[in-house]
């Protein structure tokens, strides 16, 4: 398996806490840019993702990646402990993208003692109520952003050790997300995640592919099923709704930190890949 140095995870935490539900665990299409940890303590829920339904259920760990689209469905009390996280700015792949992480695992009374005590130390760190509306929005969480930076130095290395013990349970049962075999289109994806701050050329990752443009063109939309413009175009605006979610940078400020030095294009562009404006999405529940 493919290893990632564990200095370069840099998992910051904006929730954790605990939550009793009677049947009011019911909400559509939600979806962040952070990555959100359950462990069930009682009773049952569903969980919707894309491409299957997971059944939730006590003494199991769940994970949802950022920027995935999900919905919940309880019928019945349901108790459990949540965190949510995300990974501070690196230009290199995330997990997600590097690993393909099972959904659930199962997990013993360690990581139920890990959450109590957790949420037992950090009571301020609890959602503000159930529905993903009341708390996905830029100003809630820029208070939670700054929460976690003002914290003392021992509380954010207990924090990250608390993090990477979750983090490991999956990665443990994790498998390498073979995105492509070509050693070409490798240093390619490489090189686009090292420079995604930057304006990226389609002839400057052709030379990095050492091929013409036109075959480079169609080798990438061969491997990845997309234009090389599209992927670069649709990692920019994840990192985008990062920084929109997590800083009070402006919307300017943002298109020129992402290598956008006509900020209408960038609004436009992010429109086109996430729906709405950037405006629109630091205002409103965060869907794409």
């Amino acid at each position: 398996m493919i290893q990632i140095p564990i200095e370069s995870m840099n998992l910051m935490m904006l929730n954790l806490g605990y939550a009793t539900h009677h049947a009011d665990w019911n909400w559509q299409k939600v979806s962040s840019p952070f990555i959100r940890i359950f462990y069930i303590e009682e009773g049952e829920a569903m969980l919707h993702l894309p491409e299957k339904d997971v059944r939730l259920i006590p003494e199991h760990m769940y994970i949802i990646p950022a920027y995935t689209t999900h919905s919940y469905e309880c019928h019945g009390v349901f108790k459990l402990y949540y965190i949510h996280m995300y990974e501070g700015f690196k230009n290199e792949m995330n997990l997600h993208e590097t690993y393909e992480l099972p959904t659930e695992v199962s997990a013993g009374k360690d990581i139920k003692q890990l959450f109590e005590h957790l949420t037992s130390q950090y009571p301020d760190a609890r959602l503000p109520g159930p529905d993903p509306k009341s708390y996905d929005t830029s100003a809630q969480t820029s208070d939670y952003v700054a929460r976690y930076r003002n914290m003392a130095l021992w509380e954010k290395m207990e924090l990250r050790g608390a993090m990477l013990m979750m983090m490991s349970q999956f990665i443990k049962e994790a498998k390498p997300r073979i995105w492509t075999s070509d050693e070409r289109m490798k240093r390619v994806l490489r090189h686009i995640h090292e420079h995604i701050s930057d304006e990226i050329d389609v002839k400057e990752l052709a030379d990095v592919a050492s091929v013409t443009k036109t075959y480079f063109i169609r080798l990438f939309k061969q491997e990845f099923g997309l234009s090389p413009i599209q992927y670069i175009n649709r990692k920019k605006v994840e990192r985008a709704q990062l920084l929109l979610f997590t800083t009070d940078s402006s919307v300017k400020e943002v298109a020129y930190k992402l290598g956008f030095s006509d900020h209408s294009y960038f609004i436009r562009l992010f429109r086109k890949v996430a729906g709405i404006t950037p405006q629109e999405y630091r205002k409103l529940f965060l869907q794409q």
